[in-house]
């Protein structure tokens, strides 16, 4: 058995594509998955499942993205990450977190190439602070997140699903993932 977590994209916001936290536990128990937990209201949940190999967290994500579909008629963008691979990204960050809500990691479902950004010159962004990992990207936004432009760069230009969680919630879901 292995635990993910399941990142979603873009529910929740501004009152818009809502999906009550209720409904998705509900929905991934449904699936067969168990020990379900969801974390705030933007689409966090820990679950365990039997599914286990490299391209596992690609079978969960395909199987919530459609459940979510067929359920809640919503597409949503769905991206898994396996316990393990969730603590080495906490670990990986190679960035100081004086503030963990002025700080992104943003979640990719495809690896990241680092030449995706070759052509933008840091100056331009002289508040923000990025560094790529091989499927996560780290930000650290000194005015805040409100003013963030690198996400948006790298959603633009990274291949599948990117999202974005602060610093305090991916802690949180690392913990919760560990039994916390």
């Amino acid at each position: 058995m292995t635990r993910y977590i399941v990142l979603l994209r873009g529910i929740n916001v501004g009152g818009h594509r809502k999906v009550p936290m209720a409904d998705l536990r509900s929905l991934l128990t449904g699936l067969g998955y168990t020990d379900v937990a969801t974390y705030i209201q933007s689409g966090n949940a820990v679950l365990t499942a039997p599914e286990a190999g490299p391209t596992a967290p690609d079978g969960v994500a395909a199987r919530v993205r459609a459940a979510i579909a067929a359920e809640l008629g919503l597409d949503v963008p769905t991206v898994v990450r396996t316990r393990d691979r969730l603590s080495a990204t906490v670990a990986g960050n190679p960035l100081e977190v004086p503030d963990p809500a002025r700080f992104l990691v943003l979640f990719s479902s495809s690896p990241i190439d680092p030449r995706v950004l070759a052509d933008v010159d840091p100056a331009g962004y002289p508040d923000e602070h990025l560094a790529l990992g091989p499927d996560a990207a780290y930000t650290r936004h000194e005015r805040g997140i409100r003013y963030a432009r690198y996400p948006d760069l790298l959603v633009n230009r990274v291949s599948g699903t990117v999202t974005a969680r602060n610093w305090r919630t991916v802690l949180r879901l690392l913990e919760m993932a560990e039994g916390g």
